[in-house]
């Protein structure tokens, strides 16, 4: 599986190419963005913990395979980081509709929505976590 990591002010923009995500390939892209909330800030980028998922190139994914999205995103929110899936096509987008799970990811069509929709989200944790102290 290729991947692009495009890192940003906040986030890391993570692109997949390829026309398929497939269940192996999915645990093996878990295993790559999952260190990035472990980060301690040690190294340039380290503070960074969104992530902004790019499928534009993904033309079909099995059920398995978007079932591990859903659960990498909520890894990713239990950690107070943002995972934000953008560029799906219509076809991904309707298998992932018919079987339950859009509703349950964060998706959005543009990378650019997708990068509004993680500042919202690093607002609102700054108020939330203003709020407890």
């Amino acid at each position: 599986m290729q991947v692009k990591i495009d890192t940003k002010e906040k986030f890391h923009a993570i692109t997949v190419t390829g026309p398929e995500l497939s269940a192996v390939m999915t645990e093996e892209l878990g295993n790559t963005l999952l260190p990035y909330l472990q980060n301690d800030g040690q190294e340039p980028g380290a503070h960074v913990k969104n992530v902004v998922l790019i499928l534009n190139d993904i033309q079909q994914l099995d059920l398995e395979a978007a079932g591990k999205l859903v659960e990498l995103q909520q890894k990713f929110y239990e950690n107070s980081a943002s995972f934000v899936i953008c560029g799906l096509q219509k076809d991904v987008e309707e298998f992932l509709d018919k079987n339950e799970l859009l509703e349950l990811m964060n998706v959005t069509p543009t990378e650019s929505e997708a990068w509004d929709i993680v500042q919202m989200e690093e607002i609102e944790r700054e108020l939330l976590d203003g709020d407890e102290g």
